[in-house]
């Protein structure tokens, strides 16, 4: 977390010249972000380094999102040749850790954060981002069978893999629920709490730059069934009512199928983060991934894909390898 050597003149040159530079966080992607304090001023320094990053899928999308009254952070300088934007900070309070310290507030933030799921859904999607549908999902889930299964030696047919998660898939592909902006990495570890502000604009965006136009049942799998901390079953039910009488979607099916879907890939990723890029605390997550896996996998519409995991993957080749 050593600020990149031309940040000081890349502030310097928009007026943050006697600012401080400090750490504040790495994700699993090349990106890095630095706290600026000037005084009274803060701000956030994203390093996107080239050719690994490109900062300007983040701008497009923050731009979009707040024009359809959401709260992503402004934009306050940018160099793309070097990769460096500064933009918002948002502070320190992110809905996870304020969740986690009061559980009765659960079930209020989560509905909150739905409300900006329904709100942003009614909206036209972003034009110009990538689609995210069966083809997408299908390459995707191959993580797990091009991943986690060499990793614990378990001989896989690939074809047999893809077919059973198409078979499974291709109903929620072929719905009649309207396709929306995705953000993709929708969870509570990227929701920040802002202060100053109300309602769904109480809740600060982050880490949206993978953004694709695709199925509203993501999002909602993607915070309700989060990588990183617990959802109750109780308030995962209620939030799923709630959307549904909200947006008189019948998105039941879908979101099973695309939890799975993406727990499936999230295995195969956290793998890969230990294996290639040398990120082996991922590894403590995979308890949790299984857990949730396993719970989407009872679920009638994943019968085929359950079928399969139940013929290759034995019990020790799951939640039980990583404890």
């Amino acid at each position: 977390m050593i600020p990149p050597a031309h940040a000081p003149a890349f502030l310097a040159a928009h007026g943050w010249g006697n600012a401080q530079i400090l750490p504040l966080a790495g994700d699993a992607s090349f990106r890095r972000y630095f706290r600026i304090i000037d005084g009274d001023r803060r701000a956030v320094l994203m390093d996107a380094p080239p050719p690994h990053e490109d900062p300007r899928p983040f701008i497009a999308v923050t731009e979009y999102l707040g024009a359809q009254g959401l709260t992503a952070p402004t934009i306050l300088a940018r160099d793309l040749a070097q990769g460096l934007l500064l933009i918002d900070d948002f502070g320190d309070v992110r809905l996870r850790e304020t969740v986690d310290a009061a559980l009765d507030s659960e079930a209020d933030h989560y509905a909150a954060v739905t409300d900006l799921l329904v709100h942003l859904h009614a909206r036209p999607p972003m034009p110009g981002l990538p689609v995210h549908g069966l083809a997408q999902w299908l390459d995707e889930v191959m993580l797990f069978s091009d991943w986690y299964c060499p990793a614990l030696d378990i001989a896989v047919d690939r074809d047999a893999f893809r077919a059973a998660w198409e078979t499974a898939l291709t109903p929620v592909e072929q719905d009649a629920v309207p396709r929306v902006t995705v953000l993709r990495d929708f969870h509570a570890e990227n929701i920040m709490l802002v202060p100053g502000k109300q309602g769904i604009a109480h809740y600060g965006l982050l880490d949206f730059q993978d953004a694709l136009v695709g199925h509203p049942a993501y999002d909602l799998a993607s915070v309700l069934e989060d990588a990183r901390r617990d959802v109750s079953p109780r308030v995962e039910a209620a939030m799923l009512a709630r959307y549904r009488r909200a947006t008189r979607h019948d998105i039941e099916n879908a979101y099973w199928a695309l939890a799975a879907q993406r727990n499936t890939r999230i295995l195969g990723v956290f793998v890969r983060l230990w294996k290639r890029d040398g990120k082996p605390h991922y590894k403590t997550f995979q308890p949790r991934m299984w857990g949730l896996l396993e719970r989407d996998l009872a679920h009638p519409a994943l019968a085929p894909v359950k079928a399969w995991f139940d013929a290759h993957v034995p019990a020790e080749k799951r939640t039980a390898a990583w404890r």
